[in-house]
């Protein structure tokens, strides 16, 4: 999804891993709009560079050492707060996920995303949007579904969006019906699932219709 202001997005990557941080920056290097502005190689470095350079988002590895992914994303998002911050890890451990959405982080990424869904993430994170990975969503749907009673607290715009993915539509026709992007309709599902624990949209539009979500108003 282009930009849609001149003004590129500045990210920082951060991994301890030469490899990982070098291979990242040759990736987006061919994302238009975006730009990588530094490097660090600890929590410590992104820090710093947060406060210096004061980037648009961060791409933070989560386990290094000395000051971790965890607590540099607390103190980034304490001292910047407009820096948006999405974690990226080898690891689907779902403690990770929860201390790192506790730090305020803006979304959780495994590091096998594809360089379009990366992309993707960045814009949609950048234009104030949550991303997690498919399989993180799922899970912690079925971690909240679990251990409580659901309390949807949908926003207007999820609403929205439930009621037309009640009524059978896809991500792409949702986002033409309200005029965002594929990226935003597909990380508003995330969201629904999440807040409405479960794990398929089936199960989401059976929750909408079984608690009268939507008032009879689909849209």
């Amino acid at each position: 999804m282009p930009n849609k202001v001149n003004k590129a997005i500045r990210v920082l990557v951060v991994d301890d891993h030469m490899v990982v941080r070098k291979g990242l920056r040759h990736v987006i290097a061919f994302f238009p709009g975006i730009v990588v502005v530094a490097e660090a190689d600890s929590g410590e470095e992104a820090l710093c560079l947060c406060q210096q350079l004061q980037p648009d988002v961060v791409l933070m590895d989560v386990k290094m050492e000395g000051m971790g992914g965890i607590a540099a994303t607390q103190a980034i998002r304490q001292c910047c707060p407009q820096i948006r911050v999405i974690a990226l890890s080898m690891f689907q451990d779902m403690a990770l996920v929860t201390q790192m959405l506790q730090a305020k982080a803006n979304g959780y990424l495994l590091k096998n995303i594809s360089a379009e869904d990366m992309e993707q993430a960045i814009h949609s994170v950048h234009a104030g949007e949550t991303v997690l990975s498919p399989v993180i969503a799922k899970a912690l749907a079925v971690e909240k579904s679990a251990s409580s009673n659901t309390d949807a607290k949908l926003s207007a715009q999820q609403r929205k969006v439930l009621g037309l993915l009640v009524q059978g539509f896809n991500n792409t026709e949702i986002a033409g019906k309200l005029n965002i992007s594929q990226p935003t309709a597909r990380y508003h599902v995330s969201a629904i699932l999440l807040k409405l624990g479960v794990a398929t949209r089936v199960e989401a539009a059976a929750q909408a219709i079984k608690q009268q979500l939507l008032n009879n108003d689909f849209c």
